[in-house]
């Protein structure tokens, strides 16, 4: 059963007067624990797929079900709590709390769980800061840390309400080459031992050859699937050829 699915979804912006189609009839199955790399140029539609999965958006037509459940209709606040519960998200300027430690931020999400007591928010934290490494930091605020640690608060941050998909919008792009390649690693190894999901939106090379599925967006379509053989190279597939002879 996929994890998310896209059907036939178009996004439309109202632009001034001008009305912008970021999405098309876009069609996409994600399965559990996979990790994907959203590619497209600037403007490609890429980030407002990222949105809509994520249930910071919702489509203009079409229906985006996530674990089983259509979300295309929901409310702000019903979208509130999946997105809570269920997505964890990273972003390229960390937004992290300046006022607060690493440990304080990576709890602030949990404090939404009213069944989480004190103590069982502590245990997350620690062990969370304890699988990206920064356990000696936890009483550090951000301005205390390096781009790549404050990126690995971020992904503690992420994980700890132990959600089935974590998105990233452009994880590295803040990180200088060395960095970023540390953090990617990270972020595969928790995939590959915790079966989390990761989404990225990118136009890095770097990320795009660390995942095992690939989409290409171009002019708010799917051009392309790509699904990383075990030979580790691409087989690559027409969505919309697919598309088109299964129908």
């Amino acid at each position: 059963m996929s994890l998310v699915r896209v059907e036939n979804v178009s996004k439309e912006y109202l632009l001034g007067e001008q009305r912008v189609e970021a999405l098309k009839n876009v069609t996409l199955s994600i399965e559990p624990g996979v990790f994907m790399s959203i590619a497209g140029p600037s403007g490609s539609g890429k980030s407002t797929l990222l949105n809509l999965i994520g249930c910071i958006d919702t489509p203009t037509s079409g229906r985006v079900i996530i674990d089983g459940e259509d979300v295309s209709d929901r409310t702000p606040d019903q979208l509130a709590d999946l997105r809570a519960r269920t997505i964890g998200f990273i972003f390229q300027t960390f937004n992290l709390l300046p006022v607060l430690s690493a440990a304080e931020n990576v709890e602030y999400p949990l404090l939404q769980f009213p069944e989480l007591s004190k103590a069982e928010r502590i245990q997350r934290v620690i062990h969370y800061l304890g699988v990206v490494k920064l356990t000696k930091y936890a009483m550090h605020r951000p301005n205390q840390l390096s781009g790549g640690q404050r990126q690995r608060v971020a992904i503690a941050r992420a994980l700890a309400t132990q959600p089935k998909i974590v998105l990233a919008d452009e994880p590295t792009a803040n990180l200088d080459h060395r960095t970023g390649d540390a953090i990617l690693e990270l972020m595969k190894d928790i995939n590959r031992e915790s079966g989390t999901t990761f989404i990225f939106s990118t136009h890095d090379k770097k990320v795009m050859s660390k995942a095992d599925r690939l989409v290409r967006i171009e002019d708010g379509q799917v051009r392309l699937l790509g699904i990383r053989a075990p030979d580790a190279k691409w087989q690559l597939v027409d969505e919309r050829r697919r598309r088109e002879k299964r129908a």
